[in-house]
């Protein structure tokens, strides 16, 4: 009982943490598309959104919390690269300015009139204030735990529960009929959007955060601390899959009430006014401007930390404030555009990250031979880096003939097999030179 006490709060700023601004926006809009096909959809999301996260956290953690590691065993020059890749993408590139434009779109934007609206003021004008709450609370990372575990996330949890339970007991409507590849694909489709939440990449970085904050609480037993790791992984998993059933639900149960939207952003403001009425839209704005936040804390943090290792001369505190001014202009170009530009480099990144996590949850039973690594995640980039141009608009015939004959290729999941591939013909080679 102890032990619980003493880490449901590193458990609740881990769930805080990934509980982004997609997070809450991707699952109504899977629900409105999903409709009957609710279970597969749910059960593909769950998959990409929450088991994969869950095993990341355990993977990194009983290698110290640091994904540079574990990808040392590659080899360093891969290590560097793809680790930055891995961090810029989830922090100032991607991540991190879409927690302040959604904090607008959503949180702000409703409230204020049409021709405000229109204007780019309102927008830069937010992203400051939010982008200064960030840098705050981002300048001591050991204080993450008491900040975030002890007060943001309980709130966050208080009002995503309003919103879910009122949805359960009072449903909308019955659940709507699926649309496009959801009538038959409705697993496969949920899986692959399960890339935007970006938990995978996330659950890679964030275990330094937690290492960090449990030496801070004087906690420097390793065994100790992967034990509590994952006691907060878990924690965090329940919490996400609590939170993407119910509002998946809403969405599925929403299109008798509030029609076929097509947009998360707007499918769950919708529902939050069909539920609750004007109050709905507080409640919402207050659910997306605390996920922001948490979520932007965590990366700006994870980021800071980890370009400080690779640069030692910069502060960790100059770097904070470089990621959080890069974001903040990012913020500016607005929602859209970053979505529109995120998938295509998820599409290619992803892959290679499942990949490797599971390659080090398992790489006792191949004496972590750098060769075995090597060739599945070679395999695997061949096929995901086409997946990620496909997305981008951009068709090359003769590469499209190619990778078009791998199993799953239509569900956009090509790269399994090649991956299992490599795997075993580097195992062969690593046991015949034995």
């Amino acid at each position: 009982m102890k032990f619980f006490k003493e880490n449901l709060a590193v458990g609740f700023m881990l769930f805080a943490l990934f509980l982004g601004a997609g997070n809450i926006i991707f699952p109504p809009e899977l629900g409105q598309n999903a409709g009957t096909e609710f279970i597969p959809s749910i059960i593909g999301f769950l998959i990409t959104g929450v088991g994969l996260p869950l095993l990341g956290i355990i993977a990194v953690a009983k290698n110290g919390g640091d994904l540079q590691i574990v990808a040392n065993r590659i080899h360093p020059i891969f290590s560097l690269i793809f680790t930055s890749v891995v961090y810029l993408s989830i922090g100032p590139l991607f991540a991190i300015p879409r927690t302040g434009a959604v904090t607008y779109e959503i949180g702000i934007a409703p409230f204020l009139s049409e021709s405000a609206q229109g204007s780019w003021v309102p927008l830069f004008i937010t992203s400051v204030v939010f982008f200064g709450i960030v840098l705050y609370l981002s300048l001591n990372p050991t204080k993450l735990v008491d900040r975030i575990g002890k007060i943001l996330t309980p709130a966050l949890l208080i009002v995503i529960a309003l919103l879910a339970l009122k949805a359960f007991i009072t449903p909308m409507g019955d659940f709507g009929e699926p649309h496009g590849v959801y009538v038959t694909n409705a697993f496969s489709e949920s899986f692959v959007q399960g890339y935007l939440t970006m938990d995978v990449l996330a659950s890679l970085v964030f275990g330094i955060l937690i290492v960090q904050s449990l030496q801070a609480k004087g906690i420097t037993d390793r065994a100790k601390q992967v034990k509590t790791t994952i006691f907060a992984g878990v924690i965090a998993a329940l919490g996400l899959a609590f939170v993407y059933i119910s509002l998946e639900y809403i969405g599925a149960t929403s299109t008798d009430a509030i029609g076929y939207l097509g947009n998360g952003g707007a499918i769950i403001a919708a529902s939050a006014r069909v539920l609750y009425g004007g109050f709905g839209n507080i409640i919402l704005s207050a659910v997306i401007i605390l996920a922001c936040i948490t979520t932007a804390v965590g990366l700006v943090s994870a980021n800071a930390t980890f370009f400080k290792k690779q640069f030692p001369n910069l502060s960790y505190k100059l770097l904070a404030v470089i990621f959080s001014l890069f974001s903040l202009l990012i913020s500016n170009f607005g929602l859209s555009t970053l979505i529109a530009i995120t998938l295509p480099v998820l599409m290619f990144i992803y892959p290679i990250a499942i990949v490797l996590m599971f390659l080090v949850l398992f790489d006792q039973l191949f004496d972590r031979a750098p060769i075995v690594y090597s060739l599945a995640l070679i395999a695997t980039a061949l096929v995901s880096l086409y997946d990620g141009i496909k997305t981008a608009g951009f068709e090359i015939a003769w590469y499209e003939n190619l990778v078009s004959i791998l199993p799953l290729y239509e569900q956009s999941l090509g790269w399994l097999l090649p991956a299992i591939v490599g795997m075993a013909i580097g195992w062969v080679i690593h046991l015949m030179r034995k």
